[in-house]
């Protein structure tokens, strides 16, 4: 149920409070819990708990992170949506855009489906994030693509879908472990930074998720 919280403050990141405890986004679908998560009701205004154990994007926001491109009316392309958990939140910050939301397993993509279908700004696609040719003709040009998909050569990936959509930023939720298993996962960070910059755009950002998430990091990039 929702509760009554005295005080929330915008952070230094536009659409996201803070109690002093735990992040929320403003819920644009009131009285609509995604994953459990906790409401609250402020001043005529219903936020929900924005959760860094269940969202790498917010425990980026949690630990620091400078960079965050989304605004009202962004348009941005999800990648590796999964059941729809933290594209609800964005699809909150987002609130007069659009998040394209591609998700490659038919069982999680069921789940999000149910989650798109009471957030209308959510537009649900099964695809394939290494093959964005395949939705291109669902997916209008975005301003941002952010990417949670566990297989290799994910800065590849996130890359390709940047300049087939013409997108300025990229926000990429890198797991060490799916690159290379026997590797220390700083190593994997740094060599990703690398070659992402070889590639002739730019890191923004790197944050390490510890301890909200293990062996992961978020790194924001841009186009020059």
């Amino acid at each position: 149920m929702a509760g009554d919280r005295p005080r929330l403050v915008e952070m230094r990141v536009k659409g996201v409070f803070w109690d002093g405890e735990r992040v929320y986004t403003r819920n644009s679908v009131p009285g609509d819990s995604v994953y459990g998560e906790r409401l609250i009701s402020v001043d005529g205004t219903e936020y929900r708990e924005w959760m860094p154990n269940r969202s790498k994007l917010a425990a980026y926001v949690r630990l620091g992170g400078t960079v965050f491109p989304f605004s009202k009316e962004s348009r941005v392309l999800y990648l590796g949506a999964a059941s729809g958990t933290t594209a609800s939140h964005v699809a909150d910050l987002c609130s007069d855009g659009t998040v394209y939301c591609v998700e490659f397993s038919p069982r999680s993509f069921r789940d999000l489906v149910s989650v798109c279908e009471r957030r209308r700004n959510m537009v649900p696609i099964l695809g394939d994030a290494t093959k964005p040719g395949e939705y291109r003709f669902a997916v209008e040009r975005v301003d941002v693509v952010y990417q949670d998909i566990a297989q290799k050569n994910q800065a590849g990936i996130l890359m390709k879908n940047m300049r087939e959509f013409d997108a300025r930023t990229g926000m990429l939720a890198l797991k060490a472990r799916c690159e290379d298993v026997t590797r220390e996962p700083g190593s994997i960070f740094s060599e990703t930074a690398s070659l992402i910059s070889k590639e002739g755009l730019e890191v923004l950002d790197l944050v390490d998720l510890e301890p909200f998430e293990k062996d992961h990091a978020m790194i924001a990039v841009g186009r020059k």
